[in-house]
């Protein structure tokens, strides 16, 4: 390929999990693609490249987003989370100590979107009811859990993210 028929790349910016990241990336760069081979954040999972599985589900300034859907440089000055950003530390998150605890997960797969869709969900309802947390699981796909142990996950994640916060505000008031 000579120099005139090489793709044209645009620099980005990104935050991803807290860190300034730059790549130099072609128009039609995927989000998904971004991550896994120019930052080398191979916790996104690609399954369906249509958007209907939601394996690459990563949370766009606190939203979740099928990266599989959505341009590099669309993400340009956004803050991104992948399941990688997900714990404090050696502390799990909430949602990952959930999945742990209830067995909500078998080969892993869909794991990282299941992960960052929950966590957003349990942002905007901290207390999900049995009903909510299947609607919220809804539209990811697993091909090999029957589902039961990620709803029961949803709600443990949920106990615990409370059980944190009683912790947190007990010992401020000491």
């Amino acid at each position: 390929m000579t120099d005139q028929q090489a793709e044209q790349t645009f620099p980005i910016t990104l935050s991803v999990n807290g860190v300034p990241r730059t790549a130099e990336v072609p128009a039609r760069r995927l989000l998904s693609d971004c991550l896994r081979h120019d930052l080398r954040m191979t916790g996104t999972h690609v399954g369906c490249e249509h958007g209907v599985c939601g394996a690459c589900t990563v949370l766009v300034d606190g939203a979740p987003m099928r990266s599989c859907l959505m341009f590099a440089v669309s993400a340009q000055g956004s803050e991104i989370t992948t399941v990688e950003g997900l714990a404090d530390g050696e502390t799990l998150h909430p949602v990952q100590q959930a999945f742990k605890e209830c067995h909500g997960l078998q080969c892993g797969f869909c794991t990282p979107g299941f992960l960052t869709t929950i966590s957003a969900v349990l942002d905007d309802n901290p207390e999900p009811t049995r009903e909510e947390a299947v609607e919220a699981v809804s539209g990811n796909l697993c091909r090999c859990t029957g589902y039961q142990n990620i709803v029961a996950s949803v709600l443990r994640a949920a106990e615990i993210t409370r059980e944190r916060s009683a912790v947190a505000i007990d010992e401020a008031g000491r």
